[in-house]
């Protein structure tokens, strides 16, 4: 299933609060789901790092082809930022394929949306998320990327349940991340792998890349999303 996009749509979205450890600032439509027992990191800046040093280092272009983006995939780049991926993925992906940025800052997404509107991709919208909830349309993403964001992500267990529903059949979930504490901008891959199988996904593919960083996970949906009030919070040693 296709989703259908205005360029450069962005939905305003009322703003949610972050969590604390005690939860009493948690937002009401986590509340139903477990919180995590780990550290979150702080929200970074939106340049993770010089996009010329990333080209350099053929990150890029190694995950895509990792993940098997080709012309016509229909993707989503969450925690979307400057662009980075975003871009990249519009280009592989062609005119006949469509890409969906998102994040929860509105002023990336504003120069997000003058660079797509500068360098005509009219193959990409943009929309605002909420931070347990990426708020992305129904059966329509062949993959969903989650590039150096998921450890900054406050409530995991909400954010993946209502990820899932948005992955098209056989689609996956990509995830680049860093093997370090998550309070430390990275998060170990067992903690990442306990986390989405408490959500109801299954672990399809894991490259630890060094030459970039850090690791490569790709996830499916077993089609079944538990209760949330029969998820359990996976335990973290930091």
């Amino acid at each position: 299933m296709i989703f259908r996009m205005s360029f450069l749509a962005i939905l305003s979205l009322a703003a949610c609060k972050p969590v604390d450890t005690g939860g009493s600032s948690r937002p009401e439509s986590s509340r139903e789901f477990p919180l995590a027992a780990r550290a979150v990191s702080a929200v970074a800046g939106t340049q993770f790092s010089t996009e010329t040093a990333r080209d350099e280092a053929g990150e890029a272009e190694m995950v895509m082809d990792w993940a098997g983006i080709e012309p016509g995939s229909t993707v989503a780049d969450i925690g979307a930022g400057e662009g980075y991926y975003t871009v990249r993925l519009a280009k592989r992906v062609g005119p006949k394929g469509r890409v969906l940025a998102q994040d929860i800052n509105r002023d990336a997404l504003r120069r997000l949306g003058e660079r797509i509107a500068r360098e005509r991709f009219d193959n990409v919208a943009i929309k605002e998320g909420a931070i347990d909830d990426p708020r992305l349309p129904a059966g329509s993403f062949d993959r969903i990327f989650l590039v150096h964001m998921y450890h900054e992500v406050t409530e995991p267990y909400a954010f993946l349940w209502r990820l899932e529903p948005a992955l098209a059949k056989g689609g996956q979930v990509i995830v680049v991340d860093r093997d370090r504490p998550t309070n430390q901008h990275g998060i170990p891959p067992k903690l990442l792998f306990c986390e989405f199988e408490a959500v109801g996904f299954h672990l399809k593919g894991y490259s630890e890349r060094l030459d970039v960083g850090g690791y490569f996970a790709r996830f499916e949906s077993s089609g079944e999303r538990p209760d949330p009030g029969k998820i359990k919070a996976c335990q973290s040693k930091n």
